[in-house]
């Protein structure tokens, strides 16, 4: 099933034909054909910079009142809701996501997140700075403050993966976006339609030409925008080796930094947690969006006392789940987004069983499903944190169980990672998980499951290999601006 979608990049509010020509895009679940993306080149990359350049420093984007951009970004997101069937069949094809996920969390999320962001821009307000009286040389005395504003960046380059590719490209936009920058966007040449679409949306409600273009390509894509003295910033979610050097492509024209990188996530199971709820947390901590998720708790650290417990009740629900082509809606997990995904995850199965791991259940690709990417819910119990499978991310369906005998032990496992992004804590005391939470190194951490959603005023990102930077709420809007004090004093 092909989907009718633009086929050409979007630079300057109009569609242009791409230099690079086109090249298959495919289903990860069917290996069949979705269609022909554009495939930008150095051409189409500086024609977005230059557009977005102009924009900024002579278009009416930056100087209209946030109001205004609220209403207009608002109008963006009213368009695509009123797309949203086709973008939820674009996030199944593309991403290759079950139709649950692809409705509730890699739709809906982001739009409750983006409509959020535009509420919470309507409360920054310039800061006054405390009245300071000073004397001068004459003898009179200066009454003096200052008011710090914020003002946009400039251009922002938004670079997106495959697994999350809706969600990412509508939070950096709309965190960009919304305080008065432009922007490029550069998708994953595995998910180019859902980028595409929102310039479709950019277009029906008229949205100032060059505040927004998308173009497509690859690597070497991406290293034009994060090395060109035009362009100010860079917001870039992905693996922490391709964060890294980001950063040091960037590091010549000095350009601000917004990385949302990789994890390695610990969920510790004490031995009072509620050993259902506790299991099915753990499950998704591995199998949801087949594992392709930065923030998802692949280590499971568990109290051995009830260890053997656990692992059965995972490993059971883990063989007895669906796996398959996601346009299935009974369908609980779908297909790695490509045959290289699916070889890693492999090539970590055998790191596993060789550093001493107990294979559960999974291990190999399903049987009955000749076509696709898909490879088994995996789980290994007699994990140490010192093995690879537990301190590399995989980016694939296995999850580790690791054993602690105490919360000291399990703070200090966790906390021996290179990574630092999510995190979860199950017990029946509450008050003490809160206290282990607080001496937890990580970006964010749910207890007990959490707040039932993806809270959208509440910051997201990590530490360590796991980025610089958040994402959402009013301290990451402020991410994407300059703090600028204007000082005066009365006389």
């Amino acid at each position: 099933m092909t989907l009718t979608v633009a086929q050409d990049l979007f630079i300057g509010g109009e569609w242009i034909a791409p230099s690079g020509g086109r090249e298959e895009v495919i289903n990860p679940a069917t290996e069949e054909l979705i269609g022909m993306a554009p495939v930008g080149n150095r051409n189409d990359v500086d024609q977005a910079i230059a557009s977005a350049r102009e924009a900024f420093d002579k278009g009416p984007w930056p100087r209209t009142p946030i109001q205004e951009r609220v209403a207009i970004l608002g109008k963006m997101l009213d368009w695509l809701d009123s797309n949203r069937a086709r973008i939820i069949d674009l996030i199944v094809q593309e991403a290759g996501a079950t139709r649950m996920l692809a409705e509730f969390l890699q739709y809906g999320i982001p739009m409750k997140h983006a409509r959020t962001l535009l509420a919470d821009a309507l409360h920054i307000k310039p800061k006054f700075a405390p009245l300071e009286i000073t004397p001068d040389f004459t003898g009179s005395k200066v009454l003096g403050t200052a008011v710090t504003v914020h003002d946009p960046i400039g251009v922002v380059a938004c670079i997106t993966p495959y697994n999350f590719p809706y969600f990412l490209n509508i939070g950096k936009l709309y965190h960009a976006l919304t305080m008065g920058n432009t922007a490029v966007l550069k998708p994953s040449p595995f998910t180019p339609f859902e980028a595409l679409i929102i310039g479709e949306a950019a277009q029906a409600v008229g949205l100032p030409r060059g505040v927004l273009n998308i173009v497509t390509g690859d690597v070497q894509t991406g290293e034009l925008l994060t090395t060109d003295p035009r362009v100010d910033m860079v917001s870039f979610t992905g693996s922490d080796k391709v964060g890294s050097l980001i950063m040091a492509q960037g590091a010549a024209t000095l350009k601000k930094m917004h990385l949302e990188l990789g994890g390695k996530s610990a969920l510790i199971i004490r031995a009072d947690a509620n050993l259902d709820k506790a299991a099915m947390d753990a499950l998704g901590g591995f199998t949801v969006h087949s594992g392709q998720g930065c923030a998802l708790t692949t280590r499971m650290l568990v109290h051995n006392s009830i260890r053997k417990e656990f692992v059965e009740r995972v490993g059971m629900m883990a063989k007895h789940m669906k796996i398959g082509n996601p346009a299935d809606p009974s369908v609980q997990m779908g297909p790695l987004i490509r045959d290289a995904a699916r070889k890693r995850s492999e090539m970590y199965t055998e790191i596993a069983l060789a550093g001493g791991g107990t294979l559960v259940c999974g291990g190999k690709r399903p049987a009955d499903l000749k076509a696709g990417y898909f490879f088994e819910p995996t789980l290994f119990d007699n994990v140490t944190n010192d093995m690879r499978i537990a301190r590399e991310e995989v980016f694939g369906p296995i999850g580790v169980v690791i054993g602690f005998d105490s919360d000291e032990e399990a703070i200090k496992i966790t906390n021996d990672s290179d990574f630092g992004l999510g995190g979860g804590i199950y017990s029946a005391n509450a008050g003490l998980a809160y206290e282990m939470a607080t001496q937890i190194r990580t970006g964010t951490i749910a207890i007990n499951g959490g707040g039932g959603t993806m809270l959208s005023s509440t910051p997201f990102g990590g530490i360590k290999r796991s980025g610089i930077g958040r994402e959402y709420g009013p301290e990451a809007l402020l991410e994407f601006t300059q703090p600028k004090s204007i000082s005066f004093h009365a006389g």
